[in-house]
């Protein structure tokens, strides 16, 4: 079979989108498959439905991979600042909502459609509604096969995602895949989700609703944002944070209070001695929040009449407040995948694999997961271009 294109980029998502149209801009002819109706499904529920789509302070640091180094060369290479320049040339209405979070004035259907004028420009032959049903490479060329017709090119780009919100038509294919080429995969697994709470801590539950700026930690992360008590367990802006860092059976910890200087209750009793715990708590948290740790802490009357060495553990406890989650929401509700193909298989410079020349992995396939707050897309971006970069060099 002859090549009937330069690059087949499978997945219609950002990273499979942008890599198609940088890549046809650069003078290849590029073919997107999805199995999907349409293309961007994920991008348009992203951020609330106006897309999150970059980080200002995006850095190689605020990503997880096997290799922490991996991502250091596709994110300097293309940065959120160059992708913010591409939607100030569309006319796109932005704004920062906070720590460096860029989401569009209107909606997210603005990003997925320059990505699609951006194909446009490249010639971008784009194919939805297209299920692969076979992947096989000889001689040179890649052959992709659907339910409808063949394709075959020198180049192939794995730009499927992970198994996220299933409901949108999220798969695992993308490990498959990689695997029948001999690649490693990561040990996949949900991130950037919701934590459910067991036992004495499913005393929490009662607090469905209720939200609170803390600092959240797993291990060494700590992540200062929102925390949310749901029906399962506990979910907001810094609980999604250190989901990523979680593993089953280690706790997370939460400081209730950060903005407390060490032995603020001990100075509380000394200037208001009549004052109960519950009021003092009142002050900075929600009152049925307040009431429920008050309880657990177990600090009964006046502060005057209880002990300090009750009142230091009280503080103690309510700056590294200890749950252990007995899960996560799962795939279901995951924002994204944590894992995937291995960063040892790719280059970073590239995107391709060692092992099968022509090959490239991108986006969230790979085993490189970024921040809540718009880190992913920028890794779809940077890793999108890079690959592009190689598909366009490989033409001339």
């Amino acid at each position: 079979m002859q090549p009937t294109h330069d690059a087949i980029v499978l997945g219609a998502g950002a990273a499979g989108l942008f890599c198609a149209a940088t890549a046809g801009q650069g003078g290849a002819r590029a073919l997107v498959l999805d199995h999907a109706d349409t293309p961007g499904k994920k991008i348009l529920i992203s951020g609330g439905g106006r897309c999150n789509f970059t980080n200002i302070h995006t850095a190689p640091e605020r990503y997880l991979s096997d290799n922490p180094h991996f991502a250091r060369s596709a994110l300097s290479r293309y940065t959120a600042q160059d992708f913010l320049a591409l939607v100030e040339r569309y006319g796109i209405g932005w704004h920062e909502k906070t720590l460096g979070q860029l989401f569009c004035n209107s909606s997210a259907r603005d990003i997925l459609g320059m990505l699609l004028a951006e194909c446009r420009a490249g010639g971008v032959d784009l194919r939805c509604g297209h299920a692969i049903t076979a992947v096989n490479y000889s001689d040179g060329l890649f052959r992709v096969e659907t339910a409808q017709v063949a394709f075959a090119a020198p180049r192939l780009v794995i730009a499927t995602g992970g198994p996220s919100i299933p409901k949108m038509g999220a798969t695992g294919f993308a490990y498959d895949l990689a695997r029948r080429f001999g690649l490693k995969v990561v040990q996949p697994r949900p991130a950037l989700v919701p934590l459910t709470l067991a036992g004495e801590d499913a005393l929490f539950r009662e607090l469905s609703g209720v939200s609170a700026p803390v600092v959240a930690s797993a291990g060494k992360a700590r992540f200062r944002e929102a925390a949310l008590f749901t029906h399962k367990g506990l979910s907001g802006p810094a609980i999604l944070q250190v989901s990523s860092y979680w593993r089953h059976g280690e706790s997370i910890g939460i400081d209730f209070l950060p903005d407390k200087a060490p032995g603020w209750l001990l100075s509380a009793k000394r200037d208001r001695p009549r004052t109960q715990l519950r009021r003092v708590l009142n002050e900075t948290l929600p009152e049925r929040l307040a009431l429920r740790l008050d309880e657990l802490l177990g600090v009964a009357g006046e502060l005057g009449s209880a002990s300090d060495k009750s009142l230091r553990s009280a503080e103690q406890r309510l700056s590294d407040w200890r749950f252990t989650p007995n899960g996560s929401e799962g795939f279901a509700k995951a924002e994204v995948t944590a894992g995937g193909i291995s960063t040892a298989e790719l280059s970073s410079k590239t995107m391709e694999a060692r092992k099968v020349p022509g090959l490239h992995a991108i986006g969230e396939a790979v085993d490189v997961t970024g921040w809540l707050g718009g880190y992913n897309f920028q890794w779809a971006w940077a890793s999108g271009w890079a690959a592009a970069q190689a598909i366009t060099a490989a033409n001339l």
